[in-house]
């Protein structure tokens, strides 16, 4: 919850997966509550099972999961994954080889709760020793262990993504 409290802080929308419930459901609620425009994209299929009550913010429907990705993409400054599951991770390589790739050019960030993404950064940090991944590319992803402190490292990011000052979080609309 603490980076939904940093984003309303720093009046920074939401642009998320569109599900009323679970982590991110508790993070739209309060990003919302705290007067930030919040933007769900979800596939039609998810919808029974993602949004089980009341709709948060704005909710585009997309067609699959490839429309909700490059949606998303095309309305965020910058990404950050939670800890989570397949679908985070699937979500989250992806927006690290548009980056890596030349098709974004937006910071991307883990919040590494508890070391929770230790392994992957290892894995990319063996990527790198093996040749797989090109040195530079592997400061395509910035991690921290606080959501205050992964915005402040994204906000000076060098690596794949572009800096990222405060205005360059915000959407048009603003909180």
């Amino acid at each position: 919850m603490a980076a939904a409290v940093i984003l309303v802080e720093r009046k920074i929308d939401l642009i998320y997966g569109g599900g009323s419930a679970g982590l991110m459901g508790l993070i739209s609620q309060t990003v919302y509550n705290g007067g930030c425009h919040v933007l769900g994209v979800i596939p039609k299929a998810l919808q029974p099972h993602e949004i089980p009550g009341e709709t948060i913010g704005e909710v585009k429907t997309v067609a699959d999961m490839h429309e909700r990705k490059s949606e998303m993409a095309k309305h965020a400054d910058a990404f950050i994954a939670l800890p989570g599951g397949y679908g985070t991770m699937e979500e989250l390589l992806e927006m690290v080889a548009w980056s890596q790739l030349g098709i974004h050019d937006k910071p991307v960030g883990l919040l590494n709760v508890d070391g929770y993404y230790n392994s992957l950064l290892a894995l990319f940090d063996k990527g790198v020793d093996e040749g797989f991944i090109e040195e530079s590319a592997r400061n395509i992803v910035v991690s921290a262990e606080s959501a205050e402190e992964l915005i402040r490292k994204m906000e000076v990011s060098e690596g794949g993504g572009q800096r990222m000052g405060n205005t360059s979080l915000k959407r048009k609309r603003g909180c």
